[in-house]
């Protein structure tokens, strides 16, 4: 097994570093009565009605029916799409079913925690699979760093209704809170685009909190673009990326679990964040328009043990000098914390251009991936957080990752009790 391979000294600390948080303080107290960690099992009931494909006025769906969505269906004409809370919506796996809000329409889809909002797959209990549907993709007109201002959403949709982009930055593109979505990223209808989540170009004063993305078989959520503030959002056994934030989007994510397992990936590698600084064929205009993202207070685990962890990604990949700052979360279970491609020239970029503070990671590589050659001291952007001197499978660090109503990742053992790098 590697050993890290710092420069710098390394000793057990006991007291001299203090922490904003006790990571097994109630780390997941937000996540419980709403989730839900094996959707395969439940028994929802059948459909009732189906949502048309074409909506132009403003439409109620209602929790005392149980709805399909099949094929693509557009909320447009500046109509709002409104979800009582409670509503379960069961999608299509023949007729992949999509739910696409063009630009000017908008989505609020306000459940609660005791009674969430479920996009599902039509299927059985215990049939289910990642893929099953499509998926839910939201257009805006917020700031994009394109050279254009715009883009045309990925998966060849409906021309008429794929553009987003624009100058309203303060817009209220859409309202998601405590939903669920399960199954979904479907592959055989569109190589690309069909996430669990697709935000393009969303406004600063959307609201996207409380959300649950689980066994997607593309991406669970991707931020194309556009200003966000968001928070409590959980990406369950993605076969694609947990969150690809790419295009400009300015924001902080808070609160945030990734759970990966090693033999769950794509061929190329899936990472928990992947992070792009802008669209390579869309190209940017200015410098301070790349991608520039905050993550605090996120779990991002891999449950890999030693008999299986060689399949692991970095937990993170940086590309195209997007910029990113994590700040007092958890990494475990994957071969690095960063991998960095080509468009980092140098260690100073590096250093510009990525910061993690206040954090714990459990890894069993060197920690820093570089697809150049950059200096060997590249490890020390990963200062001032606490990790284990060699990795340690999911089961013997956490308390119980394997729950199935909530998976503890809090720490079997106090931070003083693992290494420090200064």
């Amino acid at each position: 097994m590697k050993r890290f391979r710092f420069i710098i000294v390394l000793f057990l600390i006991q007291s001299s570093l203090s922490y904003a948080q006790d990571f097994n303080i109630n780390d997941d107290k937000w996540a419980r009565g709403w989730t839900n960690f094996e959707p395969n099992a439940t028994n929802y009931p059948d459909a009732e009605e189906r949502i048309p494909n074409i909506i132009v006025e403003n439409t109620f769906l209602r929790s005392d029916i149980v709805y399909k969505l099949s094929g693509d269906v557009y909320v447009s004409n500046g109509a709002t799409l409104t979800i009582q809370e409670g509503t379960i919506i069961r999608c299509d796996h023949e007729n992949i079913g999509n739910l696409i809000i063009s630009k000017g329409s908008k989505l609020i889809a306000e459940g609660s925690k005791v009674n969430p909002i479920i996009f599902t797959s039509d299927k059985a209990a215990k049939s289910r699979t990642r893929g099953d549907w499509g998926g839910i993709v939201i257009i805006g007109s917020g700031k994009v760093n394109t050279v254009s201002g715009n883009g045309i959403i990925k998966g060849k949709y409906n021309p008429q209704f794929s553009m987003y982009g624009g100058k309203a930055h303060d817009e209220q593109t859409s309202i998601m809170k405590y939903v669920r979505i399960e199954f979904a990223g479907n592959k055989t209808r569109r190589t690309e685009g069909a996430n669990g989540l697709s935000l393009y170009a969303v406004g600063k004063k959307s609201i996207i909190n409380n959300i649950m993305i689980s066994h997607s078989g593309q991406d669970s959520y991707s931020f194309n673009g556009g200003t966000l503030k968001t928070q409590n959002l959980i990406s369950y056994k993605a076969k694609d990326d947990d969150f690809e934030i790419s295009e400009g989007f300015k924001g902080t994510l808070n609160q945030l679990i990734a759970i990966r397992h090693p033999f769950i990936t794509c061929a190329i590698g899936s990472y928990a964040l992947e992070i792009n600084g802008y669209h390579k064929e869309l190209g940017y205009v200015n410098a301070e328009d790349i991608t520039d993202v905050t993550i605090t207070n996120a779990t991002l685990v891999n449950l890999s043990d030693k008999s299986n962890y060689k399949h692991t990604t970095s937990a993170i990949s940086a590309r195209n000098t997007a910029r990113v700052y994590i700040h007092n979360s958890k990494i475990s279970g994957f071969s690095d914390v960063v991998r960095f491609d080509r468009s980092y020239t140098a260690l100073a970029m590096i250093e510009k251009s990525f910061m993690m503070d206040n954090s714990f990671f459990n890894i069993h590589g060197d920690g820093v991936r570089a697809s150049r050659k950059i200096n060997e001291n590249v490890v020390n952007i990963l200062k001032y957080n606490k990790f284990t001197k060699e990795f340690i499978a999911a089961n013997e660090l956490f308390q119980d990752p394997d729950n199935k109503v909530i998976p503890k990742f809090h720490l079997k053992k106090s931070l003083n009790n693992y290494m420090v790098m200064q």
